[in-house]
C-alpha cells in the first residue's frame, strides 16, 4: 500500500524528485495546518493538494475562480485513475445532482467547485454532511483588495469554509502575492508565518524581452513566421487589435486563432478548444484568454501592448514555458499604450484608494518596461526578493548597444528634485528643467531655483521619460499616494557626490530573431514528431487536449531514451503506473516501428 508522499509521486505523477517547496506544503498539510504556498506559475502547486488528497481517506474540496481549468484538471487526473470531478456553471441541474449523487458514494476523492457555489444556501448545505479533509483555495489573490485581480465577493466563502464540521485544513495557493498581499492572505486566513511557503518567483527558463520603438504588426509577423509550429499567445489590449492581427497572420497562411469577449461563447470555446488541441499553432487574444489554461507546450507569449500591473503581465508571461523547456516572453513597448489603462482606471466604479492602488501598479509596470537593470531581477524585486546574480538571458542581460555617460544629465535632474525639496511630482520637475514660463514666476518662485531651465535644449518628453529611466534604474523612487512625488534614493545620492557614474544605452529599432536560450537538442527530432502525432490522434479519440496525455517534456524524453519495455517507459518523467498501462504499448510500439523502419 502506497504511505508516503514520494511513493505518490513516483507511481502515480511518474516523477522522481518534488520540486522545491512541494513537500514542505503537503508536510504542512498533512499535518493539519493552515498553509499558503507561494510559487511560480508552472511550479506545480496542484501537486501540494492532489497528493494529501489520495492519503485522506475523504474528499479534498478545490475551490478555484477558473472554471476553465477544472475539465483539464479533472480529466488530467482520470487520466491517472485518480477519481475527481468538478461542478459549475458548466453543468445543468440534471448534471450537477447526479454528481452530487456519485460524490455521496465516496466515490471521487477531489472535488472541484467555482467560490460561487459556496455561496448557494443549498449546495453549502449539501457540502456540510461531506467528509472534507482539506480544503486547498486556488488563485488565492483574489481574496487580497492589494491583489490584481481581487474579487470582493469572494471573501463571503470564508466564514462558511471555516464553519464546516469537518474543520478540514485550508491551504491557499498563488503565483503572484507581493509582501502586501501575503500579509493581507495570512490575516484573512488565519495562516501564521511560519506556514508561508514562498519557493520563489523565477522561472530560469523564461527569457524575458522588451522590444521598444518597433513597428509591432510587423515584429509580430516576422517573429511567427521565424517560428512555425510553435505554440505562443499574442495579447492585445483592445479587440480591434486582435481582429487586426489575427487577419494579417492568418492571410500569410499561419495557422491561428482569435479569443476576445466580443465573439460568441461558441466561437470562443472552438477558438480555445482548437489552440489546446495543437490545431492552432497561435492563439490571438486579450487577457480575458489563459486564465487557467494549462497548455504545456507554449514557446512564446508576446505582448502587444502594455499589461496595466507586473502581477497580470507576471501570470500571463507565466503561460509559456511550463513544461520547464526554453520560452521567451517578449513585451512590445509604446508610451501611448499606457493612456488606454488610465483611462480604464479613471471610468472604473472602483473607490478612490483601489484606483490610486491601480494607478502605482500601472506606474511600476511603466518603470520596469524602462529599466536596462535585469528583467527577472527587477520582477523578483517586486515581489521582495532579493538576486544578486543577473538571469544572463534576458534582453537587458544580452543588451549589446553601445552605452554613452549621461551622468551629467542625471545630476542635473536629481539637483532639481533636492532643489523642489522632493515635494513634486515627474510633470513639474520636468517643468523647471525644461524652464517653462507657466512654473517660473507662479507662487512657488521656481524660476529663482538655480536648477530652473538646466535642460532647456531638450523637449519636455524627454525630460520626462528620462526621469522615468532615472525611476526604472533606481537613482529615483516615487512615494505613494494620490500625488506621488519624485525623491531620490541612496543610489541617485552616489550619482549627486560625484560617486557613481550613470550610463544609458542608445534606442535601437530590432528585429524579431530566433530564441535567446535553446534546448540542447539532445533528443531524436523525427521520433518526436512522430510521438507528437501519435499522441494527437490519442488525444482525439479520448476527447482530451494532448498535454494531458503527456507533456512535450515527456514526449522529448521517450525520444532520448527510446523505451523498449514496461520497466524502461516507467523511467521516461512524466510516466506513473496509470499512464503506463493506458498508453505503454501504443508509445513503445511507436518507438521499435521508428528504430526499424
Amino acid at each position: 500500500m502506497i504511505s508516503s508522499p514520494n511513493e505518490i509521486l513516483k507511481d502515480t505523477f511518474g516523477y522522481d524528485e518534488f520540486r522545491p517547496g512541494q513537500l514542505q506544503i503537503i508536510q504542512n498539510v498533512l499535518d493539519g495546518k493552515r498553509t499558503l504556498g507561494i510559487m511560480p506559475t508552472g511550479g506545480g502547486k496542484s501537486v501540494c493538494y492532489q497528493i494529501p488528497a489520495l492519503m485522506f481517506s475523504g474528499v479534498t474540496l478545490v475551490v478555484s475562480p477558473l472554471i476553465s481549468l477544472m475539465k483539464d484538471q479533472v480529466d488530467g487526473l482520470n487520466e491517472m485513475n485518480i477519481p475527481a470531478t468538478f461542478i459549475n456553471s458548466t453543468l445543468n441541474y440534471i448534471e450537477a445532482n447526479e454528481r452530487m449523487r456519485y460524490i455521496e458514494s465516496g466515490a471521487v476523492k477531489l472535488l472541484y467547485v467555482a467560490p460561487e457555489r459556496i455561496e448557494n444556501p443549498d449546495f453549502y448545505n449539501w457540502l456540510t454532511n461531506l467528509p472534507i479533509d482539506l480544503i486547498a483555495v486556488d488563485e488565492a489573490h483574489v481574496l487580497s483588495s492589494w491583489g490584481h485581480d481581487f474579487r470582493p465577493s469572494y471573501l463571503n466563502i470564508i466564514e462558511p469554509l471555516n464553519q464546516l464540521p469537518t474543520n478540514p485544513p485550508i491551504l491557499a495557493l498563488t503565483a503572484t502575492a507581493t509582501n502586501r498581499v501575503q500579509e493581507d492572505l495570512m490575516n484573512i486566513l488565519g495562516i501564521n508565518a511560519a506556514d508561508v511557503v514562498k519557493t520563489g518567483f523565477e522561472r530560469s527558463n523564461l527569457a524575458l524581452k522588451i522590444e521598444r520603438g518597433v513597428n509591432k504588426p510587423r515584429y509580430i509577423l516576422e517573429y511567427v513566421q521565424a517560428h512555425p509550429g510553435e505554440a505562443g499567445i499574442i495579447y492585445a489590449g483592445k479587440r480591434k487589435d486582435v481582429e487586426k492581427i489575427y487577419e494579417d497572420l492568418k492571410d500569410k497562411g499561419v495557422k491561428v486563432g482569435k479569443y476576445h469577449a466580443g465573439l460568441d461563447d461558441d466561437v470562443r470555446h472552438q477558438m480555445q478548444e482548437a489552440f489546446l488541441f495543437d490545431e492552432v499553432d497561435v492563439i490571438v487574444a486579450t487577457n480575458a484568454f489563459g486564465m487557467g489554461i494549462n497548455k504545456t507546450n507554449v514557446r512564446y507569449v508576446i505582448h502587444y501592448s502594455i499589461p496595466g500591473t507586473i502581477e497580470s503581465y507576471y501570470q500571463e508571461f507565466g503561460r509559456a514555458g511550463r513544461d520547464g523547456l526554453p520560452s521567451e516572453a517578449i513585451l512590445l513597448y509604446s508610451p501611448a499604450d499606457l493612456r488606454l489603462h488610465r483611462f480604464f482606471i479613471e471610468q472604473s466604479d472602483a473607490d478612490d484608494e483601489y484606483k490610486q492602488s491601480l494607478t502605482e501598479k500601472l506606474r511600476e509596470m511603466n518603470q520596469y518596461a524602462q529599466t536596462e537593470l535585469c528583467l527577472m531581477n527587477y520582477i523578483l524585486k517586486y515581489f521582495g526578493e532579493t538576486k544578486t546574480e543577473p538571469c544572463g538571458h534576458c534582453s537587458n542581460c544580452l543588451d549589446e548597444r553601445p552605452e554613452h555617460d549621461v551622468t551629467s544629465e542625471t545630476q542635473k535632474a536629481l539637483s532639481c528634485v533636492v532643489r523642489m525639496d522632493q515635494k513634486y511630482g515627474k510633470k513639474t520637475v520636468s517643468r523647471v528643467l525644461a524652464g517653462k514660463p507657466d512654473v517660473a514666476n507662479d507662487w512657488r518662485n521656481f524660476g529663482k531655483l538655480s536648477t530652473f531651465g538646466l535642460m532647456h535644449d531638450e523637449t519636455l518628453k524627454f525630460i520626462e521619460e528620462f526621469i522615468d529611466f532615472l525611476t526604472a534604474n533606481d537613482y529615483l523612487r516615487t512615494s505613494e499616494g494620490p500625488y506621488p512625488l519624485i525623491q531620490l534614493t541612496h543610489k541617485g545620492l552616489k550619482v549627486l557626490k560625484g560617486e557613481l557614474e550613470v550610463k544609458r544605452r542608445e534606442t535601437k529599432i530590432t528585429q524579431a530573431r530566433r530564441p535567446i536560450m535553446d534546448d540542447d537538442g539532445n533528443y531524436d527530432q523525427q521520433l518526436f514528431e512522430r510521438l507528437r502525432k501519435l499522441r494527437l490522434n490519442l488525444a482525439h479519440a479520448a476527447d482530451v487536449p494532448p498535454f494531458v496525455i503527456f507533456s512535450d517534456r515527456t514526449l522529448r524524453d521517450m525520444a532520448q531514451i527510446m523505451p523498449k519495455n514496461s520497466s524502461e517507459f516507467l523511467t521516461v518523467s512524466g510516466v506513473g503506473h496509470a499512464k503506463l498501462e493506458r498508453y505503454g504499448d501504443k508509445f513503445i510500439h511507436e518507438i521499435k516501428k521508428y528504430q526499424a523502419s
